[in-house]
């Protein structure tokens, strides 16, 4: 009997690692709270298998070192294989060896710089050519192609700007300074790299920025007078929450490329927003990152329900190839690459915090992290 996972009515645990206190809680609360309300929803609707849901969470505190220490602790002893969480790549790139080492299974729903497949892990966050291929080719068409990169000092930006380089050089567009500031960095830090960027002028300033900082990058770009109308930053990593952060008036007019925003039409999206504020709060908007961790905890309860079982091997094969009629729009896990189809859009935040979508694909495209298809996209970016 032991051998039937169907004859218990036990939960099903599972591991949550979002750091809701530090430097990035800022957006992993967001991606806890999306995480928490699948979780209560499927809950609320039976279960999995007549099973509950059982979140064993940690807060990591924004320190990449202890995501692989409670990676390890949740799979060691709490017993779980199955771990959603990590927003940053160094807290990826720390829980990564412990997955891979024990055979869980890890759920990333952040964008982030690609390159990287492991069976272990299943992406449901946008890589490179979800995001940045549409976001050159908006920038270059409106703006122009001298680029200005600011980023946080970690593996995420310096990847994201090399491959932006790349498509900016190959499309007759070029980088006119490039500076990195400590994932820790205050507003002041800003100042030399915002008068800089006055004394440049570049078309458009490209922010790989995360966490606090970028509340303080952007409020001091408008201390210095700089106009997103002429001059906007845009980045792939500014959501609703940290346009919230900073303040609506700063963050007006500047520009993110997503696969969510909480203005987009649909169905979907109109029930997900309003169960989200209706349960953390009418002030409270949702983001890429949110709905992320949301539409993935129902790709793993659809894939659990086919498994019936959290054994790793098993659960891997009903994920791949899995379907999900998401917020953002229909998303499906890529059999080849354990990455999602995502949709691809660019916003332009307005003075109520949210963003107004001003380019967005026909249908989901298709999930690519080695940019296979590079050459090709690099020309359709110009």
């Amino acid at each position: 009997m032991l051998n039937h996972p169907q004859a218990t009515s036990a939960p099903w645990r599972i591991g949550v690692l979002f750091s809701r206190t530090g430097f990035m809680s800022v957006i992993e609360e967001t991606q806890y709270q999306g995480t928490q309300l699948a979780i209560e929803e499927i809950n609320a609707a039976g279960g999995i298998c007549g099973r509950e849901l059982v979140p064993v969470a940690y807060d990591p505190g924004s320190d990449s070192i202890a995501y692989g220490h409670f990676a390890k602790r949740l799979m060691i002893e709490d017993d779980v294989n199955a771990i959603f969480g990590c927003y940053t790549s160094s807290s990826r790139k720390a829980v990564l060896p412990v997955v891979e080492r024990l055979n869980g299974l890890l759920w990333y729903p952040t964008l982030y710089e690609g390159f990287e497949a492991s069976p272990n892990v299943i992406y449901t966050g946008a890589s490179p050519n979800q995001n940045s291929l549409s976001l050159c080719r908006y920038l270059m068409d409106n703006y122009g192609g001298r680029f200005y990169f600011v980023g946080s000092d970690y593996i995420y930006p310096r990847e994201s700007n090399r491959v932006m380089r790349e498509l900016l050089t190959a499309n007759g567009g070029s980088v006119v300074g490039e500076r990195y500031v400590s994932v820790h960095a205050r507003w002041q830090d800003f100042l030399p790299i915002v008068q800089d960027i006055r004394r440049v002028k570049p078309d458009v300033v490209f922010s790989t920025v995360v966490g606090d900082s970028t509340v303080y990058l952007y409020q001091a770009y408008a201390n210095v007078g700089l106009d997103p109308k002429m001059m906007p930053i845009a980045s792939l990593t500014t959501t609703e929450a940290e346009i919230a952060a900073m303040g609506h008036d700063v963050g007006e007019g500047h520009i993110t490329a997503a696969s969510y925003f909480q203005g987009i039409e649909g169905h979907a999206n109109d029930c997900f927003v309003s169960r989200y504020k209706k349960r953390f709060g009418n002030d409270v908007s949702t983001n890429m990152c949110a709905e992320a961790s949301y539409f993935q905890m129902y790709l793993f309860a659809r894939a659990l329900e086919q498994a019936n079982t959290l054994d790793t091997e098993v659960l891997r094969a009903m994920v791949l190839g899995i379907s999900f009629d998401a917020p953002q729009g229909a998303v499906t896990v890529d059999p080849m690459s354990g990455h999602t189809d995502l949709w691809t859009r660019i916003g332009r935040a307005n003075r109520k915090g949210q963003f107004d979508i001003i380019n967005e694909s026909r249908e989901a495209v298709h999930a690519d992290p080695f940019l296979i298809g590079y050459g090709r996209a690099a020309g359709y970016a110009g």
